[in-house]
């Protein structure tokens, strides 16, 4: 990633030029390029849990399977100071190229031999650090490809991308698992991954006010990561912004993922109606991308992010008293479009209030609540339904993540954000 590398030097476009992002030819080769990858890490994930429950117990393969999450969350703020540092493009470029060997060194092993759990481990710590540098590069990207008023329509356009990724992974992986077993389900989410690469290249940068990369090398990484937390911290906007998100991902993600499945089993409703509950989820999550990728900007952003967070809430904690399946559907599509309304307009926020200099940072730490705070609430939302039952546990929930809604809303300068026009 030394600036001295041509193949991923920053090719400038200049800041005044403004294209809609769904026709501007550069953001559509970075949402290619993203979906790719995604596409890539969801096949993954299902050849990774796929191999480890073949070589191991249950246990072991569950412990193979989080591993990744480790590094991930320690990782994560310092993979924002080296976005920062050498440039969101170049990391992301870097750091996809290494994920691309990594799967496909692991998938010729396992044509050739059978290694065991110790290698599934080992790629999963590799493809954790590795994403703890690529995550926050990734989130530094959009304000460096396209104007600041088109903010809103990337983050719609690549919440498509995530839905895309997760309807096609999964048959995908399925498809690779039972033509040549996990090592060919590695070898095509490799693939995939690699067609990212020569896209990410191809996509050029604009030229941005007060961009800090040169200055932050002249301090310590230490002091830009403790630099990048104070301005998160002391900044009008972020700062309660993050604590919004932190509330909302805490809230939502343990009714939404270990919470749906036992209360699906408590309903008698099996595994085909939580699968009809999570499409609910997965189409009001898309419907509110294709909004967004279609309109490209609602007025009174902040607003709109703090505002749909608390029906938002309210949907979930009813969501444990609805005893038919079609109800449960309909509350699960509701949440998700409130949801993903709330997610891309806090996204599109912190993109358009992050000085260019801290991007990075910026969404590192955003990352880091959502990837390593976030997922602690799934055990414990496991544990207390076992005890009280899955109404009192989605009401707190619930609570919880109004309260993000909360926050923002007694936040002047979240409740009164705009996006550029």
């Amino acid at each position: 990633m030394s600036e001295t590398t041509t193949s991923v030097t920053d090719v400038r476009i200049p800041a005044a030029v403004s294209v809609p992002a769904h026709r501007d030819p550069n953001v559509l080769r970075w949402v290619a390029a993203y979906t790719a990858s995604m596409v890539g890490d969801t096949v993954f994930f299902l050849a990774l849990s796929w191999a480890a429950v073949q070589n191991g117990t249950p246990a072991q393969a569950g412990l193979v399977t989080a591993v990744s999450a480790v590094p991930r969350a320690l990782l994560m703020l310092g993979g924002g100071v080296v976005a920062d540092r050498f440039g969101p493009r170049r990391v992301v470029i870097g750091s996809d190229a290494v994920r691309c060997a990594a799967v496909l060194a692991v998938a010729a092993v396992l044509f050739a031999a059978d290694p065991g759990l110790w290698l599934l481990a080992l790629l999963a710590v590799v493809f954790g650090t590795v994403d703890a540098v690529f995550m926050p590069a990734v989130g530094a990207l959009p304000a460096r490809i396209t104007g600041t008023d088109q903010l809103a329509r990337v983050q719609g356009m690549r919440g498509l991308a995530l839905r895309f990724a997760a309807v096609v992974g999964a048959p995908l992986g399925g498809l690779g698992v039972a033509v040549g077993g996990a090592a060919a389900a590695f070898a095509f989410a490799g693939l995939l991954i690699a067609v990212s690469v020569p896209l990410l290249i191809s996509v050029r940068m604009r030229d941005l006010p007060a961009d800090g990369a040169g200055a932050a090398r002249e301090t310590t990484a230490w002091r830009d990561l403790v630099g990048g937390l104070r301005y998160v911290r002391r900044h009008r906007v972020l700062g309660p912004l993050m604590v919004t998100i932190a509330l909302g991902d805490l809230g939502f993600v343990g009714p939404l993922n270990v919470g749906l499945t036992l209360l699906a089993d408590e309903r008698g409703w099996g595994a085909s109606g939580m699968g009809w509950v999570l499409a609910g989820f997965g189409t009001g999550a898309g419907a509110a991308a294709l909004l967004l990728a279609v309109r490209g900007r609602l007025p009174r952003a902040g607003c709109v992010a703090a505002g749909t967070i608390v029906p938002g809430a309210a949907a979930i904690a009813a969501l444990a008293h609805a005893s038919a399946l079609p109800v449960a559907v309909g509350t699960a599509l509701l949440i998700g479009l409130l949801a993903g309304l709330s997610g891309a307009m806090c996204g599109a926020l912190l993109q358009a209030q992050s000085d260019p200099a801290y991007l990075g940072r910026v969404t590192a730490v955003g990352g880091l609540v959502s990837l390593g705070i976030a997922p602690l609430s799934m055990p414990l939302s496991a544990a207390a339904i076992g005890l009280w039952g899955t109404g009192p546990v989605f009401a707190v929930s619930a609570a919880v993540c109004g309260l993000g809604g909360v926050v923002a809303l007694c936040a002047p300068g979240v409740r009164r954000a705009e996006l550029p026009a």
